[in-house]
């Protein structure tokens, strides 16, 4: 048996929910590595629908337990908010299926606030990269400033005012030259303290109990948020978020060696999309981007943003199981093309008269390669609910073929509809 880390392999939003659904009810532990409350996923579990955003999937299923590692920014009033909200829907959530690093980052109401004040300035610019709001960036930057509030600090009232003084002495630096009113030491020592009694009893050491639990042999799934083109160093920069998304992160992110992961499978959508700035070779302005977006609900689960929407870029995909090592792939939303009479994929790029294989890291080179596309005739079956090859037309298996001919890895799982039995198993990636 082996590990497995789920991975977005284009710009997030691929229907990892299922995915992760269908791998945790499977899983002993799930556990969140990067990101915060600014990406999320829909599970349905006996036709009840759980939306998350901060907390990992193994915490709807019972005798699981879920986990929140050190890689992760935790906004504690978000966190509580998400915790009652499963409440009402009759899922407890308590230290026994629960556990949060005690190392890792805390984002504050001042975090939120600077998100808004940078993302609202670049707005007048034309910089304006299409951030959440949620204080994302903002938290991971002190993190890496070294002047973060961190979980364990809730329990440790006398050594937490002398940091919240340093915390503000940047932050009422940076609102003194955004023309905003500074923050007072009250206001965030008020804020911690409104929440350390609802926190600390989740609090873990968590390096430590996975380290345990492996040796033990439990079957570990590391559940990333957002996609491998939204990573801080290998995606679309600035256009990207701030932590990194890539498998490589699931033990940095949750203090397990990489000799642990095991299986990397990367969650892939038939077509493309991303919500929010920055470039996008294959994006369609068309019906047919239209036709993709109305008939795979291409809204964000936790913003409700409209996304954009174009055809499957083989390109960005390969150069993602490069950066991730993916075993395998999960493809999703292919029934979303039932109907079309032909599909394109892309399979290169130009740029200046010369053709590339890989997206260049350049902004301005991302925002004028052109896509060198392959055409390949449609069908017009139905692939909803197949649950076998041979419930799928010829042409939608000859489109799946090329696709994992043109990424490099295999299809392992492919998804024909948002029921999460609507899946054809090839590989299992716990027991590869």
């Amino acid at each position: 048996m082996t590990n497995v880390v789920v991975v977005g392999s284009q710009w997030g939003d691929e229907g990892k929910g299922k995915i992760v659904d269908w791998l945790s009810e499977r899983a002993d532990i799930v556990v969140r590595f990067q990101g915060g409350h600014n990406a999320g996923h829909t599970l349905v579990i006996d036709g009840v629908s759980y939306k998350l955003s901060l907390l990992p999937s193994g915490v709807v299923r019972p005798g699981k337990l879920a986990v929140i590692g050190n890689g992760v920014v935790i906004d504690p009033h978000a966190l509580i908010a998400e915790m009652d909200k499963l409440a009402k829907q009759g899922v407890k959530v308590t230290p026994d299926n629960l556990r949060i690093a005690d190392n890792a980052t805390l984002i504050l109401s001042l975090h939120r606030e600077l998100d808004g004040f940078r993302e609202d300035a670049a707005s007048n610019s034309g910089t304006k990269i299409g951030t959440t709001r949620r204080g994302i960036g903002p938290a991971y930057e002190d993190k890496v400033g070294r002047r973060a509030i961190r979980v364990m600090d809730l329990g440790d009232l006398d050594t937490l005012p002398a940091k919240v003084d340093r915390l503000l002495t940047h932050h009422n630096a940076l609102r003194r030259g955004l023309g905003e009113v500074e923050i007072s030491h009250k206001a965030i020592m008020d804020e911690l303290s409104s929440v350390a009694a609802r926190v600390l009893p989740f609090m873990d050491t968590v390096w430590l109990l996975l380290d345990k639990e492996r040796r033990k042999g439990a079957r570990i799934l590391f559940e990333g948020a957002q996609g491998t083109l939204l990573d801080i160093d290998h995606g679309t920069y600035p256009f990207v978020t701030s932590s990194n998304t890539v498998a490589g992160q699931a033990a940095a992110g949750s203090g397990m060696g990489p000799g642990s992961l095991g299986y990397i499978l990367g969650i892939t959508k038939a077509y493309t999309t991303r919500v929010g700035e920055g470039p996008f070779p294959t994006e369609l302005n068309d019906e047919i981007g239209q036709f993709l977006g109305e008939r795979g609900h291409e809204f964000g689960t936790v913003t409700g943003r409209k996304r954009r929407c174009g055809w499957f870029d083989a390109a960005l995909v390969r150069q993602s199981v490069a950066a991730n090592g993916i075993t395998g792939i999960a493809l999703t939303k292919l029934d979303v093309l039932d109907g079309l009479d032909e599909l394109k994929i892309c399979v290169a790029y130009t740029l200046d008269g010369q053709e590339l294989d890989h997206l260049p890291a350049s902004q301005a080179q991302q925002a004028s390669v052109k896509p060198v596309y392959i055409t390949l005739e449609g069908w017009k079956e139905s692939t909803v609910g197949a649950r076998s090859w041979a419930d799928l037309p010829a042409q939608a298996i000859k489109y799946v073929r090329q696709v994992e001919e043109l990424i490099g890895a295999p299809v392992a799982l492919l998804s024909t509809s948002p029921e999460r039995d609507d899946t054809i198993l090839v590989t299992d990636p716990f027991e590869d």
